[in-house]
């Protein structure tokens, strides 16, 4: 019988990791049939999407508020096919609100269920750490100190090492992308990526530009270059750039090619940190978004950084700002800071490139593939999950955590 995979990602990173994934599987196992939730990458690598990860917006406990009807529905359409048309195991990656809901169901309809991408208890929520040891038979985890933590709550847990390794290239040297870009790679160039969704370019950048204008007024050949995330239109920033100011060259389809060509980066909190810092490039951490999900998410962190390079390495090693921090005179203060003294960039350089070795070596959807795959050999036995039982709703579920 041709075995069939259910994969669960619930927003755009999701999606590329497990279009990786789903090529990684079908190498080994063309056969295999993959259907689930994501998006055009996922598409691509041959799964049948059920649901497209564009039509979520989820971004913290406020602002996702709205997506919780269209959470309910998604997840009720996923039971209801799922017993129409069994599974031999689920892969969740990431999205945990939505993901362990998903996974309590499943569980308790008879279906395995495998987590790539694993929940943050290290972070907050620690709470959950029973919940994921009901309902998961394993982890495949991503950052090096996870794999001991999960462990020893008696959870199956491996390091895969972190898939961003797979990922991050850039194609350009530093004098062909400023050829490219029209920049002058004598001068210096400040990156500014205030996010990928609308609520972040919301708060974030005007006071980018206006940090920039404060940086320009102490470095008067400073220039400035914003490569646009791919979830975003370039309509949802032409207009603020258009009245910025100092001039912003906007660049699409080479984020990498600029962040490594940058000397110093202001970026919003999230995956791009951690791209950043494979690319090895000094860089200011900024975070700002609805007061009320910041004050939730500061109520419930176990650690005192945002940034991923400082939660990896355990201590600063790029500065953060948060909130009320989050002001154009800071910001441009920390970036002059490192454009004015060569050796502290150089320092940080240096240990952003020790944070590299932390996060294991490429190859991670070939390691996961062969994980899941043996995980199927051993415990499945080749033959389909009977689901079994109730298909009343469960409990609605919540939101993913700020």
């Amino acid at each position: 019988m041709t075995q069939r995979l259910l994969l669960v990602a619930g927003e755009a990173s999701g999606d590329l990791h497990g279009g990786y994934l789903a090529e990684a599987l079908h190498a080994h196992q063309p056969a295999l049939q993959l259907l689930g939730v994501g998006g055009r990458r996922m598409r691509e690598a041959g799964v049948e999407v059920l649901f497209d990860v564009q039509h979520l917006a989820v971004v913290g406990a406020v602002e996702g508020l709205h997506s919780l009807r269209t959470l309910w529905g998604l997840y009720r359409m996923l039971l209801t096919r799922v017993e129409r048309e069994p599974v031999d195991a689920v892969v969740l990656i990431d999205f945990p609100g939505f993901n362990l809901k998903l996974a309590h169901a499943f569980t308790q309809r008879g279906i395995p269920v495998l987590y790539y991408i694993a929940p943050q208890i290290w972070a907050w929520r620690a709470g959950r750490m029973h919940k994921i040891r009901q309902r998961v038979r394993k982890l495949f985890v991503i950052l090096p100190f996870e794999e001991a933590l999960y462990r020893k709550a008696g959870i199956e847990a491996e390091f895969v090492g972190h898939p961003l390794l797979d990922v991050v290239r850039s194609t350009l040297s530093k004098p062909e992308a400023c050829s490219r870009f029209g920049l002058d790679p004598h001068a210096p160039i400040v990156g500014l990526l205030p996010g990928s969704r609308r609520s972040e370019i919301q708060y974030l950048l005007r006071p980018m530009l206006e940090a920039a204008r404060r940086i320009r007024s102490h470095l008067e050949t400073a220039q400035f270059v914003l490569p646009l995330a791919e979830t975003l239109d370039p309509r949802a920033v032409q207009g603020v750039l258009a009245a910025a100011p100092v001039p912003v060259r906007l660049v699409q389809h080479h984020t990498y090619d600029v962040m490594r060509m940058a000397d110093v980066l202001l970026v919003a909190s999230g995956t791009a940190t951690l791209e950043a810092a494979l690319l090895g490039t000094p860089m200011v951490i900024v975070y700002k978004g609805h007061v009320l999900t910041y004050l939730l998410a500061r109520a419930v962190l176990r650690i005192p950084w945002i940034g991923l390079p400082n939660i990896v390495a355990g201590r600063p090693l790029v500065p953060e700002l948060h909130q009320s921090a989050v002001t154009p005179h800071r910001m441009a203060a920390e970036a002059l800071a490192l454009l004015t003294h060569p050796e502290h960039a150089a320092a940080m350089r240096h240990a952003l490139g020790h944070l590299q070795n932390q996060l294991g070596a490429p190859g991670v959807p070939e390691r996961v593939a062969r994980g899941i795959l043996r995980y199927l050999e051993t415990h499945t036995e080749g033959s389909r999950c009977n689901v079994q039982g109730s298909m009343s709703p469960e409990p609605r579920p919540v939101n993913r955590e700020p």
